[in-house]
């Protein structure tokens, strides 16, 4: 969740440098790229987790359902 407020606030400061600015410089373009690029990493980062999570909670009842087999 921190890395999410960071990478919002990161957006959002991009966001208002941009607004003040009648044309985008290349080191403006660069950074919308590197935030664009942040956040579809922290999605995948996201889906990842949730992944691992949902096979955690497979193993578990996998195992309760073992144990209750004895």
């Amino acid at each position: 969740m921190m890395l999410r407020a960071l990478a919002l606030a990161l957006i959002l400061t991009a966001a208002v440098f941009a607004c003040g600015c009648e044309k985008k410089g290349a080191a403006e373009k660069a950074g919308e790229k590197i935030d664009h690029a942040y956040s579809e990493a922290m999605d995948k980062a996201e889906e990842a987790g949730d992944k691992i999570a949902e096979a955690g909670e497979m193993i578990e009842e996998a195992l309760e359902e073992a144990v209750k087999g004895d």
